[in-house]
């Protein structure tokens, strides 16, 4: 394709590195945002690079924030003796989406996964099992992908999580097997959350 404009040429190409995001897609935007007052554009930009270079990470859960403790480790009235383990912050959205959890979360950063190059050390395990050691922590529920790596990394924390007085359960399987988190709708995602199982029960109806 070519363009009128290098400087459209490279927005367009800066676009498309969204995911999702493809030349064509990319270019609909490009000449949006060319329509729109430059105020519009100069808030794209400044909403942006503020959240790059401002973003923290929950020092608790290890979800996005904008303060050191995020919203919702900080609520008093959430039970904090119950631990929901999730992959990512997208996970937690569509969670609190179903109103039917009221504990507090612990973002891995990731599952583990040998073929995408991503280890034990590089996702937030260690730090899950330290909150356990170091608070009255009741129950870990593992609400991770329904798939090979998703249950991989759910194994991997059962096992650790065995050295301690702790109930360790699984979201039960309304999520059909392969799906994240984030694509089930909220009636499924919430009977699961509420129909959660032992882990090992859960593991062991699957073999």
């Amino acid at each position: 394709m070519e363009y009128p404009s290098t400087l459209v040429e490279n927005a367009v190409n800066e676009l498309s590195r969204l995911p999702g995001v493809g030349k064509r897609s990319a270019l609909r935007l490009a000449l949006y945002l060319i329509k729109q007052p430059n105020q519009t554009t100069e808030n794209l930009c400044n909403a942006l690079l503020r959240m790059r270079t401002d973003i923290k990470y929950c020092k608790i859960c290890y979800s996005l924030s904008d303060n050191d403790i995020c919203s919702i480790c900080s609520q008093e009235k959430r039970n904090h003796n119950q631990i929901c383990v999730v992959e990512n912050i997208r996970d937690i959205l569509a969670i609190e989406n179903t109103n039917q959890y009221k504990g507090v979360y612990h973002v891995l950063g990731g599952v583990i996964s040998p073929i995408e190059g991503i280890g034990i050390g590089d996702l937030t395990i260690s730090q899950l099992i330290d909150r356990v050691n170091q608070n009255p922590i009741e129950e870990i529920i593992l609400a991770l992908p329904t798939t090979m790596e998703g249950d991989t990394t759910g194994f991997y924390i059962n096992k650790l999580l065995l050295a301690f007085d702790v109930k360790v359960s699984a979201i039960a399987r309304g999520i059909a097997i392969g799906d994240n988190i984030e694509f089930a709708d909220e009636i499924t995602l919430g009977r699961s959350i509420l129909n959660r199982m032992p882990f090992s029960q859960v593991h062991n109806s699957n073999d």
